[in-house]
């Protein structure tokens, strides 16, 4: 009897085991791109075809391609004649295909063991930082404007990083095991949910979009891909290099489609099981209250993951180093435009550093190159389409007509050959003004000067001004300051930086996420977020007989 318990037990120990091998990943390195290294001359070659053409991006649903009658086209945001990508777009009629293919595909793939899975990806990575990197590197900078470097932390560094850290972290998931006992070997499966992920995916993070998209299937989910049309062609690209690496077809279902399909399709498909959003905050509040409208319809509770607006803050004492505060700001602040949810938009400042603060930040921002992405030299480029652009100008126009704040640099824009809005520095006379508490989402930042006795007072002004609570940074060398600023401050972000940036998070570093209207907080970059996309079975293997019902004190 003992030698069969034995058995038993190590039987469930190698089965358990057997599920998954621990693998080892770093994050991939940021690559210079200085004058005369090879990235650079590739990425200039890929630039240069990539200025020849119009990409067509067609539909795919199971393998096959659909070029749709609907169609609309991407412009460059620096160049608006230029057309990076004619984009098909799937109607009612493709959606629910593309569903019922996806539910087809769905449990051989949730049945792959996840080594198999996770492999798929891993090559799509290798792809991506070898030699399809200046391929999705050019298609990030010409279709959303970013810059050498933020298309390379985005496009290439943190879309490489997901890929393998999601892909190691659902491996090691498998090795989460609960605990025997003398009666019973017990373990957990952790299957993909069951039904359909609809990942609806941001413009402005290319890493973002396709993790939307992959990290469920990873842990064994089928995904409808939805990108946003003013931003596929990286997209398109990343999504190229899973089929290269062997996703199988049906797995994800590539579907741009106009947004009230996705809402009158898959909000209403009985086969919903999650959710994977980014983007605004009145959008995510649409499709939650459709997913309630439409909950009697649902096989099972559809799971909501969203991230989206900021309002992030640089909360500055005045123990703190001025020429740090300057260069994190105008990083924050500015780089892709201020088109980052993490962006710095609203800065508090004390009254005995305001004015230099104020003067190296507008010295620094004088010196700041607008321009084309695609030119080594610029730091800002264009926003990304027309409606972004009159959207941030309603704002920059408002706050030039009024007397109770300031404009200490820029407050300029031009939509003539693309959409360049000037790097803008306000200060605002109010902390509750709208430009300290309302989202932008371009390169404006505010400042509030106060007084530094007030430093606690502002502090809760700081936590409660705005809705939201994704990302925030407090600038101090006092160590009993900066404990009562995250103290303060705990609920006011989901990432909080001390004297550094609100921007930046790194994958399986900082996982990044916020709450209040920010979001639901799951943290992607994380072990957490993956399980999201795991619907656990838990197996008990009984040990011995269980022939009698009646318990030993009955006797």
């Amino acid at each position: 009897m003992q030698r069969n318990i034995t058995k038993l037990r190590l039987n469930a120990q190698l089965l358990t085991r057997s599920l998954s091998r621990t693998i080892s990943v770093q994050n991939e390195p940021v690559l210079s791109f200085k004058k005369g290294s090879s990235e650079r001359a590739e990425l200039e070659r890929a630039l240069e075809s990539l200025r020849k053409e119009t990409v067509t991006v067609p539909v795919v649903v199971g393998g096959k391609e659909y070029f749709c009658d609907n169609f609309t086209h991407q412009p460059c945001p620096y160049d608006h004649q230029h057309k990076v990508a004619k984009v098909h777009l799937a109607d009612e009629v493709l959606l629910k295909s593309a569903i019922d293919n996806a539910l087809e595909a769905r449990e051989k793939w949730d049945m792959t063991p996840v080594k198999e899975r996770t492999n798929i990806f891993l090559k799509a990575a290798d792809l991506l930082a070898g030699p399809w990197r200046s391929k999705i590197l050019a298609a990030s900078m010409m279709g959303q404007a970013k810059t050498v470097m933020q298309a390379e932390i985005d496009a290439t560094c943190e879309l490489i990083d997901f890929l393998r850290f999601n892909s190691k972290f659902a491996i090691e998931m498998d090795q989460i095991q609960p605990t025997d006992t003398d009666d019973a070997t017990n373990h957990v499966i952790y299957r993909g949910l069951e039904g359909f992920v609809a990942a609806i995916t941001p413009f402005n993070f290319t890493a973002i979009s396709t993790n939307l998209a992959t990290a469920p299937a990873i842990m064994g989910c089928v995904t409808l891909w939805k990108p946003t049309t003013s931003a596929t062609l990286a997209s398109w690209v990343a999504y190229q290099a899973l089929l290269q690496s062997g996703l199988p077809d049906g797995v994800i279902q590539w579907v741009p489609t106009e947004s009230k399909f996705m809402g009158s399709v898959c909000m209403q498909s009985p086969h919903l099981a999650a959710l994977n959003f980014t983007g605004s905050t009145a959008t995510f509040k649409h499709l939650w209250k459709s997913i309630a409208d439409n909950v009697d319809k649902y096989r099972t509770f559809p799971r909501i993951v969203g991230e989206t607006g900021g309002k992030n803050f640089h909360f500055v004492h005045n123990s703190a180093e001025i020429e740090s505060v300057v260069g994190a700001t105008i990083r924050s602040a500015f780089e892709f435009q201020g088109q980052k949810c993490s962006a710095c938009s609203r800065m508090y400042v004390p009254k005995s550093k305001a004015e230099e603060i104020k003067r190296r930040l507008v010295e620094e921002t004088n010196k700041i190159e607008v321009g084309a992405a695609d030119k080594f030299s610029t730091f800002v480029s264009a926003v990304i389409d027309e409606p972004a652009f009159n959207r941030i100008v309603r704002y920059i126009d408002d706050a030039n007509r009024r007397k109770n704040i300031t404009c200490l640099v820029g407050g300029e824009y031009s939509k003539h050959t693309g959409y360049f809005v000037q790097p803008s520095i306000y200060e605002a006379h109010d902390p509750r003004d709208p430009m300290m508490t309302e989202e932008i989402f371009g390169p404006v930042l505010t400042i509030y000067v106060y007084d530094d006795s007030e430093a606690e007072k502002f502090l809760d002004i700081c936590n409660t001004a705005s809705v939201y609570a994704l990302t925030g940074s407090i600038f101090s060398q006092d160590k009993a300051f900066m404990e009562l600023a995250r103290k303060k401050l705990r609920h006011a972000c989901g990432n909080v930086y001390l004297n550094d940036k609100s921007t930046g998070s790194v994958v399986n570093q900082q996982p990044f996420g916020g709450a209040r209207l920010s979001g639901t907080n799951d943290k992607a970059g994380s072990p957490q977020y993956m399980a999201r996309w795991s619907s656990p079975l838990a197996v008990k293997t009984a040990i011995g007989d269980r022939k009698t019902w009646r318990y030993p004190y009955m006797d």
